[in-house]
């Protein structure tokens, strides 16, 4: 989905409406939240949109948008997690949510806002491991804030500083896309760390050997 051509089709409030999904309900997680953000940050800088307005309506509706799967998580994700002939709704996995929230909360609901899809299942994973709520409210706002604020000013200021940015907008909006799942790559070689570390396997690091 190309985003200039998404805000081109929906406009200011259809903007609002994609962050909001993307953000808590989980069939918005194919939605393009990043690149959406860069490229109405860029269309600002040429007075198509107007920064102040969606800087603030990007980052309510991320928030809220949270928020609302937070509570879907709460609300459906441990009955959801109790049948008993499932396998990944069980309820180990629960106790897993709880057990890692509890330890990295905070940290994961920020950084989340930064990664394609996770963004989508961290709140409704922190109901679901019944995140203490105030923590999670202080911590969806200022997610929210530097995400939804946050990359849509880093699009104006690029598009404002380097003359017809649009033609490389492809290559930025991949780009971004890239860099946004460096996080899960280095979380997931964190986790392979630390699984083969408790079965006594001794994972070396990259420069060793060399």
């Amino acid at each position: 989905m190309n985003p200039e051509s998404l805000i081109e089709a929906f406009g200011t409030l259809g903007l609002f409406a994609i962050v909001f999904a993307e953000s808590g309900l989980l069939v918005g997680f194919f939605l393009p939240g990043d690149s959406l953000l860069f490229t109405a940050g860029l269309l600002a800088s040429k007075g198509t949109l107007n920064l102040p307005l969606i800087m603030v309506g990007c980052a309510v509706s991320a928030i809220a948008g949270d928020q609302v799967g937070y509570v879907i998580g709460r609300r459906a994700g441990p009955a959801i997690f109790r049948r008993p002939e499932s396998r990944l709704f069980h309820k180990k996995n629960v106790d897993r949510a709880k057990a890692y929230f509890e330890k990295n909360g905070p940290r994961t609901i920020i950084l989340a806002r930064f990664v394609p899809v996770i963004r989508t299942f961290a709140p409704v994973v922190a109901g679901v491991g019944q995140m203490n709520y105030r923590k999670f409210v202080t911590y969806n706002i200022v997610g929210g804030i530097l995400w939804g604020g946050g990359v849509t000013v880093a699009g104006y200021y690029l598009g404002k500083s380097i003359p017809d940015i649009d033609k490389w907008l492809l290559p930025i909006v991949l780009l971004i896309g890239a860099v946004s799942f460096i996080p899960v790559i280095l979380e997931l070689l964190k986790m392979r760390r630390g699984e083969a570390q408790a079965d006594g396997v001794v994972v070396p690091d990259q420069g060793e050997g060399q």
